[in-house]
This record gives C-alpha cells, sequence and structure tokens, in this order.
C-alpha cells in the first residue's frame, strides 16, 4: 500500500510539480519559494501542496 503526503480526495484531479536543484547561496530562492506557495494555496480548487529536497539539493514541489 501507497503512503501519501497529503489527504487528498479520490481521483480525478490534479498535480502542479516543480522541481529545482539549489546552488550555492540563497540569491532570493526562500522568499520567492514562499510568495510561490501562497498563490498556489490561493488558487480555486487548490488541495495542498507539498515539497521535500534531498542533501544533494534536489527538490520537488507538488501542489494538488
Amino acid at each position: 500500500m501507497t503512503k501519501y503526503f497529503s489527504e487528498t480526495p479520490n481521483p480525478p484531479y490534479y498535480i502542479v510539480a516543480f522541481s529545482s536543484r539549489r546552488t550555492g547561496g540563497d540569491n532570493g530562492y526562500a522568499e520567492m519559494a514562499k510568495a510561490m506557495e501562497e498563490l498556489a494555496l490561493q488558487q480555486p480548487g487548490c488541495l495542498g501542496a507539498e515539497s521535500a529536497r534531498g542533501y544533494d539539493g534536489f527538490g520537488i514541489t507538488n501542489s494538488f
């Protein structure tokens, strides 16, 4: 059985996926990431968002 991070209704629904690889220094990333999440959560029908980032700097964010 698959364990999901978010509690979502039964499909169908859509996700928007964003992936990135961090480099040295913040360069405004944290501020922009926060703004993008806030905008995603304001969209009609948005069920939520979740993010993960590995030690190598690769990350992904999904909004449902």
